[in-house]
């Protein structure tokens, strides 16, 4: 039976490009899912955003200080906000989720109790419970029962935003936009561990999606067929002992 692994540290990355009033009730649900369970800190990458996310994210900062906020320049897209966020954490596990609210952050507890011996990322799976537009819903089928069937990722959502990994095993990952969607094969092909637990979604209450659902798809297949090359080159060694 493997061994449960209880961090005592985590670092939760949130990217954000025009959330301006997402992001006061997202930090405030994050505190209070973690309080008094676990040191961590809360960092925002603000991807390039042209409304008041900036301001308010700085504001809040003054008020809270577990909040690190970083800025992107212009809009660099989710994968590389992500990575920023990544790169800057000081703690060993990153637990990540979108910056629109529809990730429930009292869930985060749920990913750290499923960690265990050679499991190197837990992602959210939203099937169950899932809270968006039709075309949403059935491209996110679509698309996952695909990708399962390229790749044999063993995850039911990748598309899910809330996923705890390792931060060692995700530096260590080739890197290129959109990667963020394909996370639990690119861990696979380096040999980790991958579970799914079953989380809540929740309906947006402010403001609208601002990377869109055709576009994503369409990226998504080249992107497929790029990540399936890579599992087709890839090569575990195997390391001897003396």
């Amino acid at each position: 039976m493997a061994q449960l692994i209880k961090p005592k540290s985590l670092s939760v990355v949130v990217p954000v490009r025009n959330e301006e009033d997402n992001v006061a009730d997202l930090i405030f649900e994050i505190r209070k899912s973690l309080k008094n369970k676990i040191t961590y800190e809360i960092i925002y990458i603000d991807d390039g955003s042209t409304d008041h996310t900036h301001q308010n994210l700085i504001a809040l900062q003054k008020t809270y200080k577990e909040l690190h906020v970083i800025r992107h320049q212009r809009s660099c897209g989710q994968s590389t906000a992500v990575r920023t966020g990544v790169k800057h954490a000081k703690y060993d596990w990153i637990a990540t989720l979108d910056g629109d609210g529809q990730n429930n952050p009292a869930d985060i507890p749920q990913l750290l109790n499923a960690l265990k011996e050679g499991v190197e990322l837990v992602g959210g799976n939203r099937r169950h419970s899932r809270r968006d537009t039709w075309i949403k819903r059935i491209s996110s089928v679509i698309a996952n029962s695909v990708r399962s069937w390229m790749l044999q990722d063993d995850t039911p959502d990748t598309g899910c935003g809330l996923k705890l990994f390792s931060k060692e095993a995700f530096l260590d990952l080739p890197y290129f936009d959109h990667m963020h969607r394909f996370l639990p094969a690119l861990i696979k092909r380096r040999g980790g561990l991958i579970v799914s637990v079953p989380v809540s979604h929740r309906q947006r209450t402010h403001g609208q999606s601002n990377y869109g659902t055709i576009d994503r798809l369409l990226v998504g297949i080249v992107d497929l067929f790029g990540v399936a090359w890579l599992q087709r080159r890839s090569k575990l060694p195997q390391i001897k002992k003396d």
